[in-house]
């Protein structure tokens, strides 16, 4: 093994968190490095509760009732039912690779003995799976033997219509190979490794044509997990398959630092470019490189709220147009800030630069850890930002939507970067309680703090014998001005270095040396990216929400429905939300800490409305079971009623078929129409005016919910579209046939057609279908309701 190889071998192990001596062999390293999971132990502190509360979710689930879709795709019987939802609706299998990730993680960060025996059963299965196959195939895409046989010789027909089956299989790629760097599972790395061999098989006919129009169907990481396979062998043939699977649709753009991302599936863009940052570390190709770092830069700079999260209905709007986010029950997706973790962790081991840890941090206060109900350990999907709406929470036996995989995922691993060396210094990133024991340079590392809350730290020393090594603190920018202040054993000292946002300590440490940091933090506004009159209250760190309202939330906590990760309750009128106004001062003066131990503002003074004054705005973290204000519309005095006046219309345009639609699919969308298990023949999709559409020459169906109040189904089109003909059918009648000239208004129109009283007669749902004329096509339909 060459030595560029070796070190960037050593390098995926240690980013990985991999257990076992090998890097002891390997010498000092000039990057920055992580500490194992397993060196990291978290003390009482939200993260910890976070931590306890997701392993007792995760214990709630049955690894048979998960191994289920394998055993059944391998022709061996099941030892229990499969679980419903997303589980037995074709994404079947999804959950169990995401599971073993989390048992890996949590094995590694607690030493759960239950988890590694878990690990151990589900993977020996999966072993059997793949014994069974004979081709090294394991996998839970129902009907898949058949469908990938067809892929093999070029034939989509069935693929197409399968529910995004290379994404499943990431997962189940990616948690083989954590059972193995994290638990030191050997036969996982077995089955990893023949699945590799399997997709290197199942591609090698297909034309570089044919593999870049796969990819436009969601596929997870897959450049990522065969860039892992490359790096755990050495075989090229795994490298060579992780280009392959680089779509090239995104990567091109981004090697040219240009951003068109706007109206793409957001979290099927992050997943690939996590895989070209790791192609980039393996081959230190500059176009991998320039890609994810321009991605990463373009999404949190100008497509990134407060929290940390991005996109809306799973879609990255118009960098220059956030309505839509607050127009919707759907705001970020917590699947998204899973992923822009991992990319952000990457890139900060890559080269220490400070932002890409203060959005780490920022990310993993507000979005991640708000993303888990802190009594029942329900993960939340969305989290919307219009005014007093309201977030869902999944159940263990009920919901098995993506954001219950990534949410098992995401509350294992807090140890992950709150520590990190380089050569023999020690760099502290964030202010998390915990202990890091390391091991090799006998040094152990103890921080202690009440913070948010209490804005200090403090850092205990421990060595067997006193040694010379530099302490690294970070420097956060959310510091206020000559308010970081450094104590060791009780003095203050000056002895410090300060370089790229760290504050350098060399001495000799000995053992019970007590490092004091104080924290003291800033308050700011941040307005949302498009810089509309919206804005967001952070106290360092910490962004603050203020509960609101507990009427009226439907499906707070989910059952199995198709649909029951989105808050279906009714979104409350934008002119009857809180509204701030502003004086001659600035209005972050107006934000005023309470008297109390626990992190409580008010802002009664900006508050237009009496009965919203006495609101309490808390971290957002704490918010849970109830309706919250996140962004507040801000105005003048002078501009109340043409505030007013701007809000009143928009209700009009965006709620005014909220209370009467029952149901309702974003034609163009990918979740949305998976959600209704879209079928397609000879169609297209694109976007208009920042709004999603679907057109065919052939036809396309959606299974939309029934209920008794049924009584039409409104479409949306584009008044001006011309020479479209087509029919409507509903349940194979033909409900309405559909003439389009042009001779419409320059704008959206939705056009309701009754449904008749027998077409829904026995029925538990309604399959709508758009079929066009000989010679024609359908109109480009934006937007299908079933209305009451």
């Amino acid at each position: 093994m060459s030595h560029k190889i070796t070190r960037l071998f050593s390098r995926f192990f240690l980013t990985t968190m991999a257990v076992g001596s090998f890097m002891m062999a390997l010498g000092q390293q000039s990057t920055m490095q992580p500490f194992r999971l397993n060196q990291v132990q978290l003390l009482k502190s939200p993260f910890l509760s976070a931590e306890q509360t997701d392993l007792n979710y995760m214990l709630k689930l049955q690894p048979d009732r998960l191994l289920a879709p394998f055993l059944r795709e391998a022709g061996l019987k099941a030892k229990a039912k499969s679980y419903g939802n997303w589980e037995n609706t074709g994404l079947d299998g999804h959950t169990a690779g995401h599971y073993l990730t989390a048992l890996a993680q949590m094995y590694a960060a607690t030493g759960s003995a239950e988890c590694k025996k878990r690990m151990d059963y589900m993977v020996s299965e999966l072993s059997r799976c793949q014994v069974k196959s004979k081709n090294n195939y394991v996998g839970g895409v129902p009907g898949g033997v058949h469908m990938w046989a067809l892929v093999k010789t070029g034939d989509f027909s069935e693929f197409n219509k399968k529910w995004v089956p290379w994404y499943n299989l990431h997962k189940l790629f990616a948690g083989l190979r954590d059972c193995y760097l994290l638990a030191s599972n050997q036969q996982a790395k077995d089955v990893f490794l023949g699945l590799a061999n399997w997709a290197y098989d199942e591609t090698t006919g297909l034309t570089d044509s044919q593999m870049q129009s796969m990819l436009n169907t969601e596929h997870g990481g897959m450049d990522e997990v065969l860039a892992d396979a490359y790096a755990l062998t050495n075989n090229r043939k795994y490298l060579v398959l992780a280009e392959r699977f680089c779509h090239r649709q995104l990567l091109t753009p981004l090697a040219h630092n240009q951003d068109k991302l706007t109206g793409l599936h957001a979290n099927t863009q992050i997943p690939k470019v996590i895989g070209f940052e790791r192609i980039a570390e393996l081959t230190n190709d500059t176009a991998y490189a320039t890609a994810a770092k321009f991605f990463w830069q373009a999404v949190v700079h100008n497509r990134t709220i407060s929290i940390g999260g991005n996109s809306v209905r799973e879609h990255f709007n118009p960098a220059e147009n956030f309505s839509s986010m607050l127009e919707s029950e759907q705001g970020p997706e917590t699947c998204n800030s899973n992923n822009m973790l991992k990319l952000s962790k990457m890139l900060f081991l890559e080269d220490g630069n400070q932002e890409y840890i203060d959005f780490y941090e920022r990310l993993l206060y507000n979005h991640i850890l708000s993303s888990q109900h802190p009594g029942t350990g329900g993960f939340v999907y969305l989290t919307p930002i219009h005014p007093q709406h309201y977030r869902v929470y999944s159940t263990a036996d009920e919901s098995f939507w993506c954001c219950v995989g990534t949410g098992m995922e995401n509350h294992g691993k807090y140890g992950e970067l709150i520590y990190t060396h380089k050569n023999n210094n020690l760099y502290v990133n964030l202010f998390i309680p915990s202990v890091l024991n390391w091991k090799q340079k006998g040094i152990k590392l103890i921080q202690q703090n009440n913070f948010p809350d209490n804005e200090q730290t403090e850092l205990t020393v421990e060595t067997a014998v006193s040694k010379r090594f530099t302490l690294f603190v970070r420097k956060p920018n959310w510091i206020k001005p000559d308010g970081f202040i450094v104590k060791i054993n009780g003095k203050t000292t000056s002895n410090i270095n300060y370089s790229e946002g760290y504050a350098g300590i060399e001495r000799i440490w000995h053992k019970g040396d007590k490092i004091t940091i104080m924290l003291p933090m800033k308050n700011y506004i941040e307005h949302l990216p498009d810089h509309s009159e919206w804005v967001s209250f952070i106290h360092g760190p910490i962004v603050l929400a203020a509960p609101t309202d507990t009427s009226n939330m439907r499906g707070l906590f989910a059952d199995d429905s198709r649909w029951g990760h989105i808050a279906g309750g009714p979104l409350f009128a934008l002119n009857k939300s809180p509204l701030l106004v502003q004086n001659n001062s600035a209005p972050i003066t107006q934000l005023k800490r309470a008297a109390t131990n626990l992190m409580e503002f008010n802002i009664s003074d900006l508050i237009e409305q009496p009965q919203f004054k006495n609101l309490k705005l808390i971290p957002f973290y704490r918010v849970h079971d109830t309706r919250y204000m996140l962004y507040w519309p801000i105005t003048t005095k002078d501009s109340i009623g043409q505030k007013e006046a701007e809000f009143a219309a928009l209700d009009e345009t965006y709620l005014k078929l909220a209370p009467r639609t029952i149901d309702e699919v974003s034609p163009g969308e990918q979740q949305p129409e998976n959600d209704h298990f879209i079928a397609a023949e000879k169609t297209e999709t694109g976007v208009f005016r920042n709004q999603h559409w679907r057109s065919a020459k052939g036809f396309f169906s959606y299974h939309m919910r029934l209920t008794p109040s049924v009584k039409a189904l409104g479409i949306t089109y584009y008044g001006k579209e011309s020479n479209r003909g087509f029919d409507i059918y509903v349940n194979e009648t033909k409900l309405t046939h559909v003439e389009l000239d042009g001779l419409g208004p320059d704008t959206f129109v939705t056009k309701e057609y009754p449904i008749p009283d027998a077409i829904k007669a026995n029925n538990q749902t309604l399959i709508i279908k758009f079929v066009a004329d000989n010679g024609k096509s359908t109109a480009s339909i934006y937007d299908v309701r079933l209305l009451r």
